[in-house]
């Protein structure tokens, strides 16, 4: 059996090492951009080295004898899905959901408010992102909307000491942007309350942690009682111990301030007049959330929105508009033969890496289990390869990808850390193809 993945994020290697492994099949691993590893290597943060150190083990699988890697591949445009169906005996679309949703206010399509998605994309070197070094240069309050993990790695990556950043693996010229930045204040505004926020008490501890930054939040946002607040949910009483904690502090004249601000919704930005209209919340009886008509302008030279991730249409396969994702039962998507989705793209922006292994060996589950007893029709190996070659795709093999590694690491070595990120896909391109 020969099967098709279509992306080479953590759920991807996931489902083609349970193929590979487990199953005996061979694996034909797709990505539009030329390295592995999705969001582990371009949505989690430079500076929280355990989690991105998980692209080591992930990249093992790739060199596997039955799998293959074709970075620099854009399945609906390089190549079909209809042409993936025919060439292999099933395909498993594993291309997460890295678009951002929006606010839907006015002022939001202002060149001065942009998504946390393409600003993560930046600091972690994505080829395609776009460049946020005169932003901040001229830059010193900047709002930040969303109440989850990624709201605080932006507010973080802001404001922590850039000497510190140098250790990381960030590009270059985003560690200059980021000594070059005059960003003093961030803003982290959110329609809720502290208890209905999704963060994680490491990464919200951290913001307490850093060297000349001040966390300031309103006391009185606070539920009288943590333990009824969080229903029973450990991290939510955690989160909220911390936030008490941080009320308690001897206030300090810092040079940098993060400020919470809870039960705000976002109204509408002016980059004119450089400032977020948002609205207070009341918290009625019974415990909902509505509007109490008081409004508030807060300073806001930049916005950068944080309200969640949503996966987009690929042509040629199935696609729930509404809620974001691949439509499925047991990882088999509905209307379609012999094709199989997992990850984010499934079951929408949830859960952490581990829950991708488990989803996608789920799928590769259902997959084997409708194709075990069906002769191989699959288009012998070269077959794509000289598909590819004849439109003149340039793929990434695995030498490509090691030859790419190799020099990230060469260079992160001359400045005395493990890795630089190349994030130029030219150069990476050029690196790939060897001397």
């Amino acid at each position: 059996m020969r099967v098709a993945v279509v992306g080479a994020g953590p759920a991807g290697i996931y489902a083609a090492e349970s193929l590979a492994t487990d199953h005996d099949v061979e694996v034909d691993v797709f990505d539009t951009l030329p390295v592995p590893c999705g969001l582990v290597r371009y949505g989690v943060a430079p500076d929280h080295f355990s989690i991105r150190s998980v692209r080591d083990k992930l990249v093992e699988t790739l060199e596997h004898s039955n799998v293959r890697f074709f970075g620099n591949v854009t399945v609906g445009t390089d190549i079909s899905a209809d042409e993936l169906t025919s060439m292999y005996d099933a395909v498993i679309y594993t291309y997460g959901a890295s678009q951002d949703r929006v606010l839907g206010i006015e002022g939001e399509d202002s060149d001065s408010c942009f998504a946390a998605t393409e600003f993560v994309k930046w600091y972690t070197g994505h080829p395609d992102a776009q460049d946020f070094s005169d932003k901040l240069a001229r830059a010193q309050h900047v709002v930040v909307i969303g109440l989850g993990n990624v709201a605080v790695d932006v507010a973080r990556v802001l404001l922590k000491s850039p000497i510190k950043m140098t250790e990381t693996d960030m590009p270059e010229h985003v560690l200059q942007a980021l000594r070059d930045s005059t960003v003093r204040r961030v803003h982290v505004v959110g329609r809720r309350g502290p208890q209905h926020a999704t963060f994680t008490t490491k990464e919200l501890k951290e913001l307490g942690e850093l060297a000349g930054v001040s966390v300031h939040l309103q006391a009185s946002d606070l539920p009288s009682s943590d333990a009824e607040a969080s229903e029973g949910n450990r991290v939510i009483e955690r989160n909220l111990k911390v936030m008490r904690e941080w009320t308690q502090r001897d206030q300090v004249d810092s040079p940098k301030i993060i400020d919470f601000m809870f039960y705000s919704t976002p109204q509408e930005y002016s980059e004119t007049d450089s400032e977020l209209i948002v609205e207070h919340m009341t918290i009625r009886p019974d415990g909902k959330i509505e509007p109490s008509g008081r409004i508030e302008r807060i300073p806001a030279d930049l916005v950068i929105r944080s309200v969640g991730y949503k996966g987009a249409h690929l042509p040629g396969v199935a696609f729930d508009s509404a809620r974001s994702v691949i439509p499925s039962v047991d990882g088999k998507i509905i209307g379609m033969e012999r094709s199989y989705v997992a990850g984010w793209i499934k079951r929408g922006p949830s859960g952490i890496i581990g829950t991708n292994k488990k989803d996608a060996v789920a799928t590769v589950a259902t997959l084997v289990s409708d194709l075990s007893n069906r002769p191989s029709s699959a288009q012998p190996p070269d077959y794509v390869v000289s598909i590819l070659k004849d439109r003149g795709v340039d793929y990434v093999d695995v030498s490509g990808w090691k030859r790419i590694d190799a020099a990230e690491r060469e260079l992160g070595s001359s400045g005395g850390k493990e890795r630089t990120t190349i994030h130029d896909r030219h150069a990476m391109l050029n690196l790939a193809k060897g001397p």
